[in-house]
């Protein structure tokens, strides 16, 4: 960008303001702070950035939207184009109460729906099943069978909406409901849209969510890849989750290690089951996480980008440029809101849903203010979505393509991320790949050490936390919350009593075997699952003869 003289001109300039001009306010006046960092403590941030702390080939490091490196974007007009997918997470209590969520966020003006999952169909139970007491409908829907399914998306035509589902361990069977539900609504399988989590890896790793051993659980992935490039291929297949590595502690770096490093996991899964990288690449998706320090953040989205390019063209050999493309969507950051003092919360999801603008999200989750306490209230879900509809029509940050581009500092930030999280992965490589890396706990450590060393700051006020450590109020105002009944678990145990006596056994019985000789097959499972689904065979009988076949992951015996 600029030549080796001018460079030296700006240093020796740089040299003179410091004599000249800084230090006498410095002696005089000091700053706040010996040191700056960035918001995970990663990275040393400098008083001032010049040209001459950015070493860029515009061409090979930034470039232009929707061309390689795809620094600046992964399409040519970005928002400019098209606004990013305004999704909003919801699912409580039973399907009927889903429905009425979703019919109100469509009417307020959502473009995306994101669907949330209790606790036990997350790990693969029924709402009747002795380990489900007490958390039916709890942290999202129960879905037990494909009765649940249809009455989610009650009057909802799965041509007109793209749906996020938040599953990982039993992805196959949530997506095989979808496919089903498009099927009985005829919307042809080449038209659904949407992501599916199924990022099992991360859940070794963060949330602990997870049933099967990773080497069968990879094969539901890889087996989940090639039913989509040959059935859903506007459906994205995975959604590669750093959101919960930053929520478990890590810094910004290491969830973009972390995160790209389960994805040459799974791809490389994929290849060697034989699949061309190029025939499923382009429907793998990201899932990032936006923190309260916007420049950071926007600095980690880029890096993220242009290291996914250079990753599939290198390391894989990927030829279509819809392969090296890192599309992603972003969440709010749920572990930055706070208890205390929640309106604070609408200020920071503000600020991380502008990083995650700036930074080309392709769609957006903003938390509700209230999500520290409950499930989000109607009112909290409508000020966050309401957020984002203010950055998108009275902010200007959408109008122009990456604007923080060019920035010094932006630029020595997304270099620093870069290099930071490409040193981590060369460590993961070194211990055998991400798979090994987590069996191992490695990953798991790396995490738990920042995590630590954060608590510790916020504890003795190093890092403040307004209205935390600082900035209290000795009264709190009453906060309405979201709750789900006893009663509502009830209702939703006998609904699933009441389909389990009205389906044909004999069928669900001849489906559940059918899943079975898959699994002890090469056959993909994804079709016999889609037939068993159609029965009404429920989320708990068909991931209970997975569960025979496969085993259930003991993270003690790793």
């Amino acid at each position: 960008m600029f030549d080796p003289d001018e460079l030296d001109q700006i240093r020796e300039a740089k040299a003179q303001w410091e004599d000249e001009t800084l230090s006498p306010t410095l002696e005089r006046f000091g700053e706040r702070a010996d040191e700056f960092t960035t918001d995970t403590g990663g990275n040393v941030v400098d008083r001032l950035y010049t040209p001459a702390d950015v070493d860029l080939d515009y061409e090979e490091d930034v470039g232009f939207p929707g061309e390689k490196p795809y620094t600046r974007g992964v399409y040519p007009t970005m928002h400019r184009g098209r606004l990013w997918t305004m999704r909003q997470y919801a699912g409580f209590g039973t399907a009927a109460e889903t429905n009425e969520r979703f019919r109100y966020l469509i009417d307020n003006g959502s473009s995306g729906l994101s669907l949330a999952f209790d606790l036990p169909t997350q790990m693969g139970y029924d709402s009747d099943a002795m380990m489900a007491a007490g958390e039916v409908g709890k942290s999202g829907v129960a879905i037990d069978s494909l009765h649940d399914m249809e009455t989610v998306f009650d009057g909802i035509d799965l041509g007109d909406v793209s749906t996020s589902m938040t599953i990982n361990a039993p992805a196959s069977v949530l997506l095989a409901m979808y496919v089903a539900l498009g099927d009985k609504q005829g919307v042809p399988r080449e038209e659904l849209r949407g992501t599916i989590q199924n990022d099992i890896l991360k859940e070794y790793v963060a949330r602990n969510l997870y049933i099967y051993p990773p080497e069968p659980s990879m094969r539901l992935i890889t087996d989940i890849f090639e039913f989509c490039a040959e059935e859903t291929p506007k459906f994205n297949t995975i959604s590669i989750s750093g959101y919960h590595i930053r929520e478990a502690g890590s810094t910004a770096a290491q969830e973009v290690a972390f995160t790209l490093g389960d994805g040459i996991q799974y791809v490389q899964a994929a290849v060697d089951a034989g699949l061309d990288v190029d025939d499923f690449a382009p429907q793998l998706s990201f899932f990032f996480n936006a923190h309260n320090n916007i420049l950071e953040e926007v600095a980690k989205f880029r890096a993220a980008r242009r290291m996914w390019a250079k990753i599939m063209e290198e390391r894989f050999g990927a030829e279509n440029p819809k392969s090296m493309q890192l599309k992603f969507h972003t969440q709010t950051g749920g572990s930055t809101l706070t208890a205390q003092q929640v309106e604070n919360n609408v200020v920071r999801v503000a600020y991380q849903a502008l990083a995650a603008v700036l930074g080309g999200t392709q769609s957006l989750h903003t938390n509700g203010k209230d999500e520290a306490l409950s499930l989000p209230t109607e009112q909290s879900v409508r000020t966050a979505l309401r957020t984002q509809q203010i950055l998108a029509h009275e902010s200007g940050a959408a109008d122009t393509i990456d604007p923080l581009a060019g920035s010094y500092y932006v630029e020595a930030l997304t270099d620093e991320i870069e290099d930071e999280a490409f040193d981590i992965l060369d460590e993961v490589d070194e211990r055998g790949g991400m798979l090994d890396a987590i069996k191992n706990q490695w990953v798991q450590r790396e995490i738990q050490d920042v995590a630590y060393e954060r608590q510790r700051e916020v504890e003795e006020r190093e890092r403040i936390i307004v209205g935390v450590n600082e900035y209290q109020v000795d009264e709190e105002p009453t906060v309405e919350v979201q709750e789900v009944s006893e009663e509502e678990e009830q209702k939703q145990v006998e609904s699933l009593e009441a389909v389990k006596d009205e389906r044909d056994s004999e069928a669900v019985e001849n489906a559940l075997e059918a899943v079975r000789a898959a699994a002890n097959s090469d056959e993909n499972l994804l079709p016999p699952i889609v037939e068993a689904v159609k029965t009404y065979a429920t989320v708990g009988e068909i991931c209970g003869v997975l569960r025979e076949e496969f085993g259930e992951h003991d993270p003690g015996m790793a």
